[in-house]
């Protein structure tokens, strides 16, 4: 009797404490936060005078594309010390010239993901994993400017402005060592894109007091490079040194290519 008393007084003390324990626990809900959204302002573009088309044929898609943003390009150029060349010919590769899903939707220009603290729009798009997050911007201007905040505030780009706004070469492969792209070809595309519709003009263009820019190109004068041309033998039979060559055709080595046209003038 007394065994069968003291069970039951233990079996009410455990129910007791454990009815206890569950009025004090009380579950935290997590804090929601909210982070306000950027409003979006179309920023005025400079007017590029002067500047000749890039390619002479209106079906092409990248020529579109080159001369519609070309201005905004070279205004990041003059803020930022991006070179035009770059910005434009990345815009072209990650974009497919205007004509990827990202921008058309979402005037996502250079693929730019959300990452942690964007307080912008966004849109779903598979890329590496399906239903991956990336910014939606209202317009393209605000997608370059992304862009080169993005290059702006990695420490691993940061030797790349080193180089100066001319270098388009030194920045294309300093791009791929940074791990900007996976792609082991991504300097020669870019260099590419650059060299067949001459993106460097827009390297060049200086910027004045009242926010216009221009350039004059009319006396723009090119070589083609021929069997047994050296650096040295061009820049002799064209009056310069060989130092302003390679400045001016963005060059980091003295080796160049048959066939390549080579700005002298």
């Amino acid at each position: 009797m007394k065994i069968k008393s003291f069970l039951y007084i233990v079996i009410c003390a455990l129910f007791l404490a454990s009815c206890g324990s569950n009025k004090n626990a009380v579950k935290s809900t997590p804090k929601k936060v909210i982070l306000e959204e950027q409003e979006e302002v179309n920023p005025e573009l400079p007017q590029l005078e002067q500047i000749p088309k890039p390619v002479k044929t209106n079906k092409n898609h990248t020529v579109a594309y080159i001369q519609k943003f070309a201005p905004i390009a070279v205004k990041k150029m003059h803020e930022h010390k991006i070179p035009a060349s770059i910005t434009l010919a990345q815009g072209v590769l990650e974009s497919g010239s205007g004509r990827s899903d990202l921008a058309i939707r979402s005037n996502n220009h250079f693929g730019i993901k959300c990452h942690r603290g964007w307080r912008g729009k966004s849109v779903t798009h598979d890329d590496d994993e399906k239903g991956e997050c990336f910014r939606k911007y209202k317009y393209p201007e605000t997608s370059y400017e992304d862009h080169s905040q993005f290059l702006l505030t990695r420490k691993r780009y940061a030797s790349l402005f080193k180089l100066g706004h001319k270098n388009y070469k030194g920045w294309a492969y300093g791009l791929r060592r940074a791990g900007y792209a996976t792609d082991k070809r991504y300097p020669q595309k870019l260099i590419g894109i650059i060299k067949k519709y001459n993106l460097h003009l827009y390297d060049r263009i200086k910027s004045n007091k009242t926010n216009k820019t221009q350039i004059t190109t009319n006396k723009a004068e090119y070589y083609k490079v021929q069997k047994g041309d050296t650096l040295y033998s061009i820049a002799r039979k064209h009056n310069i040194s060989v130092k302003k060559l390679k400045e001016a055709n963005g060059l980091t080595s003295n080796s160049i290519s048959i066939g390549e046209d080579l700005l002298v003038k």
